[in-house]
């Protein structure tokens, strides 16, 4: 079985990346966050760990910010200059949080980076609203900006932000079906999760003022990153560490999630299929020990191979669209490690 879990020398590679991109990025965040109206400023500071629910202050960041690092490690490696690729950086992130606070309402989903998600603390009403600002702030950044490719990332950006929602939309009504295939979960998943990562690198060649050329490969890179990392989330999300994850053990499938795994397995025609298709029949959530024979009918379907399988052939992919936008390896060496960090995690 293909190990999914990120080497020390890996991750710490990859960490410095991040820690350097943060420290670029943060600034702008917190700057473009004090924009918004004083309701929306406290829900976003508390969402993005900067602050308690009642406002007092708190060291944290909010998760990894692997989006707003692959934009400047783009911006880097088509000879661009990081530092005026933040803006679009900190418009990647942006618009990656709108869609976090979203999900989490959808999915009814009660902590995150093991914290209470914003609505159970502030409301939904109250998270809906903010993730719009989030979004609408993200796209005032870019139509602001100076760079003289800045219009052109905020139509592509916008672009994105219409996959995104196509890809939820899609996500949501597979939980009403029973006949979904596999073809229509990874498009699903690509446009969901690839779109974003795909336009965070297709900022960076843009702001690099690379090609078109160029600019689409690295979408494409990006795009089969994100594909890869779906299928590394949906495992987490089966078989992952509540300690290390901050969210309950098999969640998606106590939700009934289609999730990448789930879908591989049902389509095995198997006899765990069948199990699987029985313990799937009902609307209910999932009882624990219902969970526990999902999980298990999942693997013994053969679902957990076929998304490891899947993850590595799509970060190869990826390679191969990499090097024709960045033929040099070494240039190259920042957007492997966060790829590599992307696809090889365990939260």
């Amino acid at each position: 079985m293909t190990d999914i879990f990120v080497t020390d020398r890996e991750g710490h590679e990859a960490a410095g990346i991040l820690a350097r991109s943060r420290l670029a990025v943060e600034p702008a965040l917190r700057l473009a966050i004090q924009t918004l109206p004083h309701a929306m400023q406290h829900i976003a500071a508390y969402h993005f760990g900067w602050q308690n629910a009642d406002g007092s202050p708190v060291d944290g960041s909010a998760g990894k910010a692997i989006r707003p690092a692959l934009v400047l490690a783009a911006t880097q490696a088509l000879g661009g200059s990081r530092e005026q690729a933040v803006p679009a950086a900190a418009a990647v992130e942006l618009v990656h949080n709108f869609t976090l606070l979203h999900d989490d309402i959808i999915d009814h989903d009660p902590t995150r980076r093991h914290r209470p998600t914003v609505w159970t603390v502030f409301g939904t009403s109250n998270a809906i609203l903010a993730g719009d600002a989030m979004q609408a702030l993200a796209v005032r950044i870019l139509t602001e900006d100076a760079h003289p490719r800045a219009a052109d990332a905020a139509a592509r950006l916008s672009k994105c932000v219409v996959e995104l929602c196509e890809g939820q939309h899609s996500d949501c009504a597979f939980e009403r079906r029973s006949d979904v295939s596999l073809d229509e979960c990874l498009a699903m998943a690509e446009a969901k999760t690839g779109a974003l990562l795909g336009c965070a690198c297709a900022l960076g060649a843009v702001y690099a003022e690379a090609n078109e050329e160029a600019v689409e490969a690295m979408d494409a890179f990006g795009r089969q990153i994100g594909l890869a990392f779906q299928l590394i989330d949906d495992l987490i999300g089966i078989w992952g560490d509540t300690s290390v994850t901050g969210k309950p053990v098999g969640a998606d499938l106590a939700a009934r999630k289609k999730s990448l795994p789930v879908v591989a397995a049902l389509r095995s025609a198997t006899p765990a299929a069948l199990e699987l298709a029985g313990i799937y029949g009902g609307e209910r959530p999932l009882e624990s020990d219902e969970v526990c024979r999902a999980a298990n009918a999942v693997e013994l379907a053969g679902g957990r191979d076929w998304a490891q399988i899947q993850a590595c052939e799509r970060m190869a992919d990826a390679i191969g669209h990499l090097s024709r936008a960045v033929p040099d390896g070494h240039a190259a060496g920042d957007l492997l490690a966060l790829a590599e960090l992307a696809t090889r995690r365990n939260r």
